[in-house]
């Protein structure tokens, strides 16, 4: 599979199953992620910790670990599950990620890094790729960058995902590692300049689809993160104006529409509604009427019986306030 244009970023909590469905009904190309995935989770977890709708292709999981074995292990089993792309996150400033010796920590450690994409690339026959930083606490000169990337790319990693900010491994949270520390594109770009043959994509702080095609005029791919969740219906416009295809442009109405058979399925299995419209409440975003639309799914959604009822309603209550401001 060819670099990605754009893509979705992993965010924990966020870019779930669900989620990634309705996405995908207003993009088709935008390469999805789940959300990180431990090892320890998949290999000793209760759970089915792999699963997702056949829908959601192209679609890539993203590991956290730094175990060689057991990576290697994981991949294995993500690539016989039909994933697309492995995914090894450098990137998570938390504590507990930390603790755990994975994340944006394993920076300072290149050679492991490169020795955990190695194993996983024995294994599997798609792209093995790293989520990374551009550097961690004082640990941020461009040397720094450069002979990390280095490093892994020498044992067959070809593509890189850089969020444009270091990280702060002490003292900030990880939502303080989103916004304070300083978002750097230039030196994302100079990194593909010194390594041409590598496919080098930019994540942090993008916000519009405008945003996106510039660093597209300098980079292989933009990855967008809390806009995409917060502004969902940003995802409309990225098949025809980062992708070129040509087709009608899908109504917020109708990802709707597209969205009622999935959420009766998951009613049916004893899911709740809220699941999947806790994702949905951005749909609106800056349109009249759009508070209606978030408030009546808040207050309606996570009760016991909910059904698609409320959100039908919720769409009604939205265009009756739009309306009513326009009169």
């Amino acid at each position: 599979m060819a670099a990605s244009t754009f893509s979705i970023a992993p965010m924990l909590d966020w870019t779930d199953k669900h989620y990634r469905y309705f996405a995908r009904i207003m993009s088709t190309k935008a390469l999805l992620y789940t959300e990180m995935v431990t090892t320890g989770a998949i290999l000793h977890g209760r759970g089915d910790y792999l699963a997702y709708n056949t829908e959601e292709h192209p679609l890539a999981l993203q590991l956290g670990g730094s175990n060689p074995v057991d990576l290697a292990a994981c991949a294995k089993l993500a690539f016989e599950r039909g994933y697309d792309e492995i995914n090894l996150n450098v990137g998570c400033p938390s504590d507990r990620v930390q603790n755990g010796r994975f994340g944006a920590c394993l920076m300072a450690e290149p050679e492991l890094v490169a020795e955990c994409v190695d194993a996983m690339k024995q294994v599997v026959d798609i792209p093995v790729t790293v989520k990374t930083r551009i550097g961690i606490d004082e640990q941020d000169s461009y040397e720094f960058l450069t002979k990390f990337i280095e490093t892994v790319a020498a044992k067959g990693c070809d593509d890189f995902t850089i969020h444009a900010r270091k990280a702060w491994l002490q003292g900030l949270s990880p939502k303080e590692n989103r916004e304070i520390p300083l978002l750097d594109y230039d030196r994302v770009y100079q990194l593909k300049r010194d390594f041409p043959k590598l496919n080098i994509g930019i994540n942090g702080g993008i916000k519009t689809l405008a945003e996106a095609k510039l660093h597209l005029t300098q980079l292989d791919g933009v990855m967008v993160g809390r806009e995409a969740y917060q502004n969902p219906y940003l995802l409309a416009e990225v098949d025809t104006q980062l992708y070129g295809v040509k087709r009608d442009i899908i109504s917020r109405e109708q990802v709707i529409e597209k969205m009622l058979p999935y959420i009766e399925a998951h009613l049916k299995t004893g899911g709740r509604l809220n699941h999947i419209t806790r994702h949905m409440i951005g749909l609106f975003q800056g349109l009249a009427g759009s508070r209606q639309w978030r408030r009546h799914l808040s207050e309606n959604a996570h009760k016991p019986n909910a059904g698609i009822e409320v959100v039908r309603e919720a769409v009604i209550k939205m265009h009756t306030t739009a309306e009513s401001m326009q009169d």
